[in-house]
């Protein structure tokens, strides 16, 4: 059970560091993204509602369940939005490395709002992420910040941070691949909605597209999120979030096999310095469960 534990969270790791290679071209070919995410989603709401109903889970929720999972819809949509207006910006293994250091902004979160303490591994890891940023802005010896891309970037994790800590704390009974299913649900109703007012055409022109899309929500949305409850149930939360580092460590190896992009030593650095912040701080929480 735990080398099955181990294999998937390294399969959810991989499955969600391939987003670059069907992100890009899709911004590339300028084909609308709010359409594309609106299939993404919705696509990948059928898939788990599908599996519910094979395992003849209840569909029913109440009315704060209604509301949670509403809330969370908008924010795994604006995390979705920003993280791809940021390659704009930022090459996609930036991006997908400052997305990364969303587990440091729920710790930030949780001493400002819950007024949780900060160990000194947590503080250690702050800095290490924080460092880690600064030098993948570094260009050579100077400092060439896109704040734009940057900021951009951040909202996507801080607002991935925000889902997270609401899972955590709206004490829902439900089952993670119910939540998921809602969730997705209504994160494609609210790129349904932006495609509605942008005016976009929800038609899919041939099959080869909807193909595309079904194996882009297959890869990157079900098989990460199933694999990671499965993950979580053989080997626990915390070895499954460390393994969570390689999601980074894909996309800038397809970012730099695929794409082009230079692997250069502050590439290297900036990931290596968040890459290790991270970890130390989902070690400095698993401790602190413990002491509880």
């Amino acid at each position: 059970m735990k080398f099955r534990g181990y294999v998937l969270g390294i399969i959810s790791a991989i499955s969600y560091g391939l987003l670059p290679i069907f992100i890009l071209p899709i911004k590339h070919a300028h084909f609308s993204l709010d359409i594309t995410l609106f299939y993404r989603f919705l696509f990948s709401a059928l898939m788990i509602g599908g599996y519910l109903l094979y395992s003849k889970e209840n569909f029913s929720i109440n009315k704060k369940e209604l509301l949670i999972f509403a809330v969370l819809g908008i924010c795994y949509a604006l995390s979705s939005e920003f993280l791809f207006l940021g390659y704009d910006y930022l090459t996609a293994g930036i991006a997908s490395t400052v997305l990364f250091i969303y587990p440091v902004i729920v710790a930030l979160i949780m001493l400002f709002f819950y007024k949780e303490k900060l160990s000194k591994l947590s503080v250690t890891s702050l800095l290490l992420a924080f460092a880690g940023v600064i030098v993948l802005c570094l260009k050579g010896s100077s400092l060439e910040i896109n704040y734009s891309g940057l900021g951009i970037v951040l909202l996507s994790s801080i607002f991935y941070a925000l889902y997270i800590v609401i899972v955590n704390k709206s004490n829902i009974k439900v089952s993670g691949f119910k939540l998921s299913f809602y969730a997705m649900l209504f994160t494609s109703g609210f790129f349904m909605v932006k495609a509605i007012l942008g005016h976009d055409s929800f038609a899919i022109t041939s099959l080869s597209t909807i193909f595309n899309l079904l194996i882009f929500a297959f890869l990157t949305t079900v098989i990460s999120s199933l694999s990671l409850v499965y993950a979580i149930k053989d080997i626990g939360s915390t070895p499954a979030a460390i393994l969570g580092a390689l999601e980074p460590v894909i996309a800038v190896m397809i970012s730099v096999l695929i794409f082009h992009e230079k692997f250069t030593s502050n590439l290297f650095l900036g990931i290596s310095l968040i890459l290790i912040g991270v970890i130390l701080n989902v070690i400095a929480d698993s401790k602190k469960l413990k002491q509880a």
